[in-house]
């Protein structure tokens, strides 16, 4: 059996497939991770019953809000379509506020282990830089619905979930802020700017991937040509010297945990 080696594998090889490999987020291991989040609030305990039912509550969920909305839509309305009686949703969403947080807690959970799982392989700052971006891309482009409900639904959402999913945000361009800080350290990067301004910038630019999906869909843009270009367009902001990078020994990154 052929052992792989480290630039075969996430984050060093930094392909969708290496990303997939690493980071099984659909099917059966992504309800897997919703109930190892979620399972805390549920009477339900058992494994396999809980993953068929939260698969069908919360596919349910995202078409009932692309439909008519998160706001409008009851658990009534979500008992129907997903075939499940309403005494047994209760068992595993207490209230449309606890099913939208949990929605929140899933994307939340599953950025940190990703991004951490980054920081802990002390990459240099261009390929942490770089590996940040695309798994972010990926993450967005495999879990669309979950980012989009995320984005689109936070304005409906109570005050205390509005706050998380902006705290989410406002972590995520803190993450991106200190990447760019060490490779200004390191003499790779050069910006005299605002460097919140351009995390902000760089993070309203991933969220393009998803929010204007069918734009890019009749471009024909595909995932690669997305997350390269994103790449390009921030390494060019950040004067980006490539002869400097490879000058540069690798040092320890600061954890971004």
């Amino acid at each position: 059996m052929a052992v792989e080696s480290m630039a075969d594998v996430w984050p060093h090889n930094t392909s969708v497939k290496a990303f997939r490999k690493a980071w099984p987020l659909e099917g059966e291991p992504l309800w897997e991770r919703v109930f190892a989040v979620h399972h805390d609030r549920m009477q339900i305990k058992n494994g396999k019953t809980a993953l068929r039912n939260l698969q069908k509550i919360f596919t349910c969920t995202f078409r009932l809000a692309n439909s008519q909305g998160f706001h409008s839509m009851s658990l009534r309305d979500l008992s129907r379509e997903t075939e499940i009686s309403m005494g047994g949703l209760y068992a595993y969403i207490g209230s449309k506020s606890d099913l939208a947080s949990a929605i929140e807690a899933v994307v939340r959970q599953t950025i940190d282990d990703v991004m951490s799982d980054i920081s802990n392989h002390n990459l240099p700052p261009y390929e942490h830089l770089k590996a940040a971006l695309f798994a972010d891309i990926y993450m967005n482009d495999i879990m669309h619905q979950w980012y989009y409900f995320c984005f689109i639904e936070a304005k409906g959402l109570d005050k205390q979930q509005r706050e998380a999913a902006t705290q989410m945000e406002q972590k995520f361009d803190e993450r991106l802020k200190s990447i760019f800080r060490q490779g200004i350290d390191a003499g790779v990067f050069s910006y005299d700017d605002d460097l919140g301004l351009l995390a902000a910038a760089t993070t309203a630019m991933l969220q393009q991937w998803y929010l204007k999906r069918w734009k890019f869909q009749q471009m024909k843009t595909s995932i690669d040509t997305f997350a390269g270009f994103t790449l390009q367009h921030v390494l060019n902001a950040l004067n980006y010297d490539v002869n400097a990078a490879q000058q540069t020994p690798l040092v320890n990154q600061r954890s971004l945990a």
